[in-house]
């Protein structure tokens, strides 16, 4: 689903990390060639950049897991690959198609788009003295909406040496190439094949491939930790949830994720008789038609699963963005049945019998939003006080407004991405679930920009806590600034997230004990420098968030409206009934999605960009 504004480029830039520090020398040996159910690996034995580690790490780099999902094989459940002899060669790209964005890695591609299908791929990092040894697994699921990214963006080098653990970052189809629901294919197609939902198939797939492999890697099969950001923690959701993931993973971290799900009708959309969806398969499929010149009347099922079939992948979901500027929602996870259960995500969750009772930490960022805000027009000006050959200034028009809509929206998040799922979780019988909110914000100032005050705890920005890859862009510097604060946070978060994917236990190293998540006090921890990190209590809802809303005095009424539009229809599943009837029905007669188009495009005509950059 997109968000309200438009994201602009700098940022997907900055979260993603396209820039990077200067690669470790790597050196290749025979006893780093190992040989999988799918091929033989060459090893690289990296030299570790970082004193403070003094390790070293072994890479294994775009080791397919299952077979290409191409022609017949699109749109089906991954099939495994059985080629132990086949020597594995590294790929100068494996992004899944997706659109071109700076981000993205490749620029160009048919109508935006670049990547291809033939993208399983996944790449593996393990301590020096992997030969023989049992460590413990951690599955990175990538972020991006579940319509961009791609595993070759993260470096979990330091982890792997730092924590003793084996990292597996994997890809997974994207878009509707991963996510799609139409009656001529799934009305012609059986078992796992039915379903809607192949990227989540593709990640079940890539855990079954580690669970079979992973020893040789040193990798303990038994002890494997799923962990993702984003869409990355919807998709461990997802994995949470479906009753084809059972026993595959032992714990989970969800890092700022989402629950919301599309019924296979919202997701198909016959006649796009439900008007929230702008992009469904039914749509699509027209706009495909047209462009060939053809009427759905004029072909039968069979014709049109092979025109599906035998599309040009680019060109497909070029069909998507076409675009761009535009406020819309294409349904992706989609409650199948197969997949996720029918009753949807967020209810699978409670439900005991697709429980998996391991332990859970889930969390979100104190500043989520703002990687969608900092930089739109809507919420900041820019001066020149110098030269319009430099950078302009940019500053907040109104810190009121701009404050009370990143708090109520990033809590939002929290309350409806974190604590519904804890709950829900906790009423399926789970036993140790763990909650956080991550509130570092200790960035430089620029006379160009108050990062600390625009960007803080940003959605993304806790990545590199993890990696200690640290990248923002062209504004590392000023997000993560050299020194004690930051060396703190990274060590917390790796001992946390190590310690977690050793033992199950994410305290070991804290002061203090992390109280296990209950629905009535809902216990927290803080993770922020050493001065400010401890427990606390959420005692925030989402319907003490909407009330908020209707008690500020500062908002305008359309304001008031879209905020709580956003907060409704953004992150869980969309209530649009509940919107209507908000304070007494203030906002029945705004047609939310209308006014932000209205904004966007007269920001565009004013500015040529929503963007201040």
């Amino acid at each position: 689903m997109k968000l309200i504004l438009t994201i602009t480029s700098f940022l997907l830039l900055a979260a993603c990390g396209l820039f990077s520090p200067e690669q470790p020398i790597s050196e290749s040996l025979p006893q780093y060639k190992i040989q999988t159910a799918s091929g033989i690996t060459q090893g690289r034995l990296d030299a570790s950049a970082d004193k403070q580690v003094g390790a070293a790490v072994v890479s294994w780099f775009d080791i397919p897991y299952a077979q290409a999902p191409v022609g017949d094989l699109r749109w089906r459940a991954p099939r495994a690959l059985i080629a132990p002899q086949q020597m594995i060669a590294e790929r100068e790209d494996t992004a899944c198609v997706q659109q071109t964005s700076s981000y993205a890695g490749v620029e160009g591609g048919a109508e935006g788009v670049i990547g291809s299908e033939d993208c399983l791929f996944l790449d593996i990092r393990a301590p020096k003295d992997f030969i023989g040894k049992n460590y413990p697994v951690m599955l990175w699921i990538h972020g991006g909406s579940n319509t961009t990214g791609l595993k070759d963006y993260y470096d979990y080098s330091k982890l792997a040496a730092a924590k003793g653990v084996v990292v597996v970052a994997i890809n997974y189809r994207l878009g509707a190439l991963g996510w799609f629901t139409h009656p001529a294919i799934q009305g012609q197609q059986s078992g796992e094949d039915q379903a809607s939902n192949f990227g989540h198939l593709d990640i079940i797939h890539s855990l079954k491939w580690v669970r079979d492999n992973i020893a040789g890697f040193g990798g303990d099969a038994a002890n494997v930790t799923v962990f993702g950001e984003s869409a990355g923690a919807h998709n461990v959701y997802a994995l949470l949830a479906s009753p084809l993931a059972k026993g595959l993973f032992h714990r989970a971290i969800a890092q700022s994720g989402y629950t919301g799900t599309s019924s296979l009708a919202s997701a198909y959309n016959l006649d796009g008789t439900d008007t929230f969806v702008t992009r469904g398969a039914w749509q699509i499929t027209q706009k495909l038609l047209a462009q060939q010149g053809t009427d759905e009347s004029d072909i039968t099922d069979e014709a049109l699963r092979e025109r599906l079939k035998s599309s040009d992948a680019r060109e497909f979901i070029a069909l998507y963005n076409d675009k761009p500027d535009t406020v819309d929602y294409s349904p992706l996870t989609t409650a199948d049945g197969i997949v996720i259960p029918a009753v949807g995500m967020a209810e699978a969750l409670a439900d005991p019998q697709y429980g998996k009772n391991v332990p859970v930490i889930s969390g979100a960022n104190k500043d989520e939003v703002t990687l969608w805000f900092a930089l739109h027009r809507y919420f900041m000006e820019t001066s020149y006080p110098f030269t319009k050959l430099l950078p302009p200034k940019v500053s907040i028009k109104d810190p009121q407004l701009y404050n009370f809509w990143v708090r109520t929206r990033s809590q939002a998040w929290k309350a409806r991405g974190v604590d519904e799922p804890l709950s829900a979780m906790e009423q399926a019988g789970y036993k140790a679930l763990y909650n956080y909110r991550f509130d570092w914000d200790d960035q430089e100032k620029s006379f160009f920009i108050d990062f600390p005050s625009i960007f803080g705890a940003a959605h993304g920005t806790d990545i590199s806590f993890i990696t200690g890859d640290f990248k923002y862009g062209p504004v590392t510097a000023y997000i993560y600034p050299e020194g004690d604060s930051r060396d703190q946070m990274e060590r917390t978060f790796m001992n946390i997230w190590g310690d977690f994917a050793h033992s199950g236990v994410p305290d070991k190293s804290l002061d203090f004990e992390w109280q296990r998540y209950n629905s009535k006090t809902k216990p927290y921890v803080r993770l922020d420098r050493d001065e400010h990190l401890g427990l606390q209590f959420e005692t925030e809802t989402l319907d003490t968030l909407l009330a908020g809303i209707a008690a500020d005095s500062n908002a305008s009424h359309i304001e008031k409206c879209l905020l709580v539009w956003e907060t409704l229809i953004n992150i869980g599943n969309a209530d649009v009934a509940r919107y209507q009837s908000w304070n007494n029905g203030q906002c029945e007669k705004l047609n939310a999605r209308a006014e932000q188009e209205r904004i966007a495009v007269e920001l565009i005509e004013e500015f040529g960009t929503a963007s201040v950059l």
